[in-house]
């Protein structure tokens, strides 16, 4: 199985760039895992809310294939422990699906046909965080389950 991760726009700061290629590495040594960016929208103050977030959508969808699972990371998903994570991953890697996609939307989140397309939401947590660090997170907890998957100490109980 692989993991995508798809997020909107770049990561501007280079710390967190420097931590996120860190995780990744870290991560290849368990799953194929592929982190993509979509660029940021031109011109979008000549756009309202939803015509950006369409627009983003068409992006985001031009990016699956027909058989990717998508999950939104959306502050209205699902809450997992560390624990609960790892083994929801688990869940999806015994189903025998070829990718597993996460995405990151934009600053005003998904349009409906993403919505429509979605085969879960995800919430990191119920805080709100800038959609760079989210990136960051979201690899990190990657990384964590697999390890908790494998017994390995990263992770204390």
């Amino acid at each position: 199985m692989t993991i995508k991760l798809l997020a909107i726009g770049k990561t501007d700061n280079k710390q967190l760039q420097t931590l996120i290629a860190d995780y990744q590495k870290r991560l290849g040594f368990y799953v194929k895992f592929d982190f993509e960016l979509i660029p940021d929208l031109k011109k979008v103050k000549n756009l309202s809310e939803d015509q950006q977030k369409q627009k983003e959508g068409e992006l985001i969808l031009a990016k699956l294939n027909n058989t990717d699972v998508l999950i939104l990371l959306d502050e209205n998903g699902k809450h997992y422990d560390s624990v609960g994570f790892s083994n929801y991953l688990q869940k999806h890697m015994n189903s025998g699906i070829k990718q597993l996609v996460f995405v990151i939307g934009g600053p005003y989140g998904f349009s409906p046909d993403v919505y429509q397309k979605a085969n879960g939401k995800l919430s990191l947590s119920k805080m709100t965080f800038s959609h760079q660090m989210i990136r960051l997170f979201m690899i990190e907890q990657l990384y964590r389950a697999f390890t908790i998957l494998r017994n390995e100490p990263y992770h204390h109980r």
